[in-house]
């Protein structure tokens, strides 16, 4: 049984739910950006962002002044989490192997992993430098074997954000383009005078950057389809009210529509997190993002027991989800459906963004049920290969391919199939008058 301390009217999930006006927009920038290129992205540039640049790509000279502009320690934080995120992804891509095998005598079938040639991350900007983005999509692009990485990042207030530009130029980003938005989307997956089109896009953003992806999505690659940050956490008697309110709290604070959720065993542990939410809302430095999206989104659902509220967990898939009861690991069983798992009070969804190593590019709005978040493996293609040595295999295969294609109607299949059989095991050619190899 469920009882609702804090809900909120429920709402349709999957990327699929656009405003009309920020499809209108998103789909009017693309199609100038195709049709104009340069002019266009300038134009826009100049009036989303009020940034109008002779060039919009920074030199390496530019590069390493704002690099030697941060303090040491922003230098040293940098690269300490981007050893983290390039350990992790180093051990995803070792766990994908390449193969080969031979299934029937002759019959040789293989697997290689083949890099992305040319990827656009997408590093978002705006209100604040999020250089950890910069980190989870160039470093893990990098690690794949991605030989060109476009980054693109908008200025933040007309400034350069530099310890973002920073985090793209040590993450290994081979371009950098102080551009945002869809402008930068659309310059990136369709190219222009200046800017070489690239194979694939990666990286969070806002709706409008949302739908640009979603829009894109067929002439280039994406990452994932990505809406407002989630947070749900499970906790039972065991948790620590006060931290769930700052746990839930700090991913509201990443945008008024942000869902942050508690699903709890104990009501004590219910009441006492709505009261300390309250309480830190009062004076918290982004309580103009963090209190409109826990009134308007959050809620808090008290359970009947720990089966029932990993139950309710999966039937949320969100991207985010904290377990801090006494055995979290229970979570890794008994769940299905979620972006990450954040097991125990001594790990957090904030570690998970910024410092711990794996990757915070993760589904959102449901589609955890579906597909995972950005690894090494999204800038890999599996591709495969054949081959047939053996001409008594060549010519076993070709008999079956000949009878599998005529079922189907498909005569030209068939025939690929009854050359091989006639000229590696002399089978007649019931279709022509004489052997094309005698």
């Amino acid at each position: 049984m469920i009882t609702y301390l804090k809900s909120v009217p429920s709402a349709p999930r999957g990327s699929s739910v656009t405003d009309p006006d920020v499809a209108a927009t998103v789909a009017a920038i693309l199609d100038d950006v195709r049709s104009r290129g340069d002019a266009a992205v300038a134009e826009y540039s100049a009036k989303f962002d009020g940034w109008s640049p002779a060039s919009f790509r920074l030199s390496a000279a530019q590069i390493e002044e704002l690099i030697g502009s941060l303090p040491r320690q922003v230098i040293d934080d940098i690269e300490f989490v981007q050893a983290q995120v390039r350990r992790f992804a180093e051990h995803q891509r070792a766990s994908l192997t390449d193969f080969e095998v031979e299934t029937l005598p002759g019959v040789i079938l293989g697997q290689k992993q083949v890099p992305v040639a040319a990827v656009g991350a997408y590093v978002p900007g705006g209100r604040y430098p999020l250089t950890a983005s910069a980190h989870m999509t160039i470093v893990t692009a990098k690690v794949a074997g991605v030989e060109r990485v476009v980054a693109c990042t908008p200025p933040i207030r007309g400034s350069i954000p530099a310890a973002t530009v920073a985090a793209m130029a040590m993450a290994g980003a081979d371009e950098i383009y102080l551009l945002g938005g869809v402008q930068a989307m659309a310059a990136m997956a369709l190219g222009t005078e200046t800017i070489d089109r690239v194979d694939l896009i990666a990286g969070p953003g806002n709706a409008y950057v949302a739908e640009a992806k979603r829009r894109l999505f067929g002439e280039v690659g994406i990452d994932l389809f990505a809406g407002p940050t989630e947070i749900l956490v499970i906790a039972d008697d065991d948790a620590d009210p006060f931290v769930v309110a700052v746990d839930l709290l700090s991913q509201a604070e990443h945008g008024p529509d942000s869902p942050a959720v508690l699903v709890t065993t104990s009501s004590s542990v219910a009441s006492a997190a709505l009261a300390f939410i309250e309480k830190l809302l009062v004076d918290m430095p982004t309580r103009d993002l963090a209190g409109p999206a826990w009134r308007d989104h959050g809620q808090v659902l008290v359970v009947s027991s720990l089966e029932e509220a990993f139950t309710v967990a999966d039937s949320f898939a969100s991207e985010h989800v904290e377990v801090l009861t006494r055995s979290p690991r229970e979570a890794l069983t008994a769940m299905k459906h979620y972006g990450a798992l954040f097991l125990g009070e001594g790990t957090c969804v904030s570690y998970g963004d910024k410092v711990i190593g794996t990757n915070h590019v993760l589904p959102t709005r449901g589609n955890s049920r579906f597909t995972g978040g950005l690894w090494v493996g999204k800038y890999l293609r599996t591709v495969t290969y054949q081959e047939v040595t053996d001409p008594a295999s060549s010519a076993y295969l070709g008999e079956v391919c000949g009878r599998a294609s005529r079922v189907e109607l498909f005569e030209g299949h068939a025939r690929s199939g009854d050359v091989r059989a006639a000229k590696y095991a002399g089978a007649p050619l019931s279709w022509s008058n004489h052997y094309v190899h005698a």
